[in-house]
């Protein structure tokens, strides 16, 4: 993006209107999207994209124009209509916007190992092939696949303040799914990652051994009981506390939602700005961090895409809210503290408050403790299913697997487990937190909100973490 990043530069110093903030987002992503369906390839998918977002303020009000086109008449053109629309908008805009007060940054994030050389798409080709062919021969193994996808992304945010910010990542996703029948009924594992790096992540993924490993679970499945219904202690795996995580806590904490903007589409939040501070939303275990320096994880960046700079807070500390997550503008109209989150999913998108990297600390238990201290109770691995109300209050999750816990010791499997709560209280039902050993950094990319609606990744790490007296039911037989 050499080029297009030097045109937006020279074109950036034309930018002479000291009566207007204005700013420049440049980004290009190409992504490749691989698959191996039954030991078949599956046509690969390129996709490359690349354009600027201009954005204009005039007293207050902000106006933006997005261009394809980066050449200097382009990116002038897309200046004009947006300095058009700022100039007739103070005296009519429903929002004021504060000033920018950053001046002079120069920053450049990058992805770990982003020098380290990918490989190409015939050994990709060639690892998913292989990871797919561990799939054992079985009849009642109906449908297998190993993905990939690979996406590479550099953003050059520049404004009239001084300020340029360049971030440079690299983000892979492999996933294995596997579906089992038994001609009545079909239990489906899967397994993936989604994180910053190199090929590293994949190759420590292991991607054939857990492709045996979740079509041998998919067979037990198909041979289990149906979760029993009652209360029960719940021991929640990372995988799941993610969703958990994600829903239940990150979206009733966007500070827009709270302030209302997106109950037309995305729905509102049972949090309400008077509880900062002083509401007991978790036990006095749960911490919950934005945390956009974690090496690896997705939505790690230095700065967000309005030139905020990104540093670590806690949301959530022993189980009090402290803080939302709103950006610059939300901030301004609440009066309450936030953080870097303004992100756009792409240049023809203006940011608004999203989730980035929004983590449960580490507690001091290993899986085996957590699992010795449950006298009733069921493990539940990997999302299958979600169901929550427009407040982000009421919930119903179920999972791809279940185990259950009888004095401390791990019992049989299960199949079809699911439990239901309500986020106001089920936080505060959180009894363990395991320790880093039980931590995985993982992510979703496909978290979808907004008017255009905007899909982002999102960053999600956590450890395992027990529940006490969750009501929790099966399936369908």
């Amino acid at each position: 993006m050499s080029n297009a990043q030097s045109s937006l530069r020279r074109f950036m110093q034309t930018c002479s209107d000291t009566s207007a903030f204005i700013s420049l987002r440049l980004v290009e992503q190409q992504s490749q999207s691989l698959a191996v369906t039954r030991n078949i390839i599956e046509p690969p998918s390129l996709r490359h994209t690349c354009g600027v977002m201009v954005c204009v303020q005039i007293e207050g009000q902000q106006a933006f124009a997005a261009t394809s086109d980066i050449s200097e008449s382009g990116l002038q053109q897309a200046l004009e209509r947006a300095r058009h629309i700022a100039k007739s908008l103070p005296g009519r805009g429903l929002l004021h916007y504060p000033t920018p007060q950053t001046h002079g940054v120069q920053s450049h994030y990058r992805s770990p190992e982003l020098d380290l050389p990918l490989p190409d798409t015939a050994e990709w080709l060639a690892l998913l092939m292989e990871t797919s062919q561990h799939v054992p021969t079985d009849s009642r193994l109906v449908h297998w696949s190993a993905r990939l996808r690979v996406v590479q992304e550099q953003q050059l945010y520049l404004d009239n303040l001084g300020n340029e910010i360049l971030r440079s990542q690299q983000q892979l996703y492999p996933e294995i799914s596997v579906n089992a029948f038994d001609g009545q009924q079909s239990q489906r594992r899967t397994y993936d990652v989604a994180q910053q790096g190199s090929a590293n992540i994949v190759s420590q993924a292991n991607l054939a051994e857990q492709a045996r490993r979740v079509a041998d679970e998919a067979l037990q499945l198909l041979l289990a009981p149906n979760t029993p219904q009652g209360k029960r202690d719940v021991l929640l795996m990372p995988d799941q506390m993610i969703l958990q995580i994600h829903e239940s806590i990150g979206h009733p904490l966007e500070l827009d939602r709270i302030l209302g903007d997106e109950r037309n589409y995305a729905g509102t939040s049972f949090v309400t700005p008077d509880m900062f501070g002083h509401y007991r939303y978790g036990s006095d275990l749960l911490n919950v961090s934005f945390d956009p320096g974690v090496t690896g994880e997705l939505v790690s960046y230095s700065h967000d895409d309005e030139g905020l700079k990104a540093e670590k807070h806690l949301l959530i500390s022993q189980g009090i809210l402290q803080r939302p997550m709103g950006g610059a503008l939300s901030q301004a109209r609440s009066d309450l503290p936030g953080v870097a989150n303004s992100r756009a999913c792409s240049w023809n998108r203006a940011p608004i408050d999203r989730m980035a990297n929004l983590n449960i600390e580490p507690g001091d238990q290993s899986l085996e403790q957590l699992i010795g201290g449950i006298e009733h109770g069921i493990v539940m691995a990997t999302n299958r299913s979600w169901s929550i109300d427009d407040a982000r209050n009421k919930f119903q999750f179920g999972c791809e697997w279940g185990q259950l816990i009888e004095n401390g010791e791990l019992g049989a499997v299960v199949k079809n487990p699911n439990y239901r709560g309500i986020s106001s209280q089920f936080w505060r039902n959180l009894s363990a937190v395991g320790d880093a050993s039980t931590n995985r950094i993982m992510g979703t990319p496909n978290c979808g909100k907004g008017e255009p609606n905007q899909v982002v990744t999102v960053g999600h790490a956590s450890p395992a973490c027990v529940f006490s007296q969750i009501d929790v039911f099966g399936g369908q037989a």
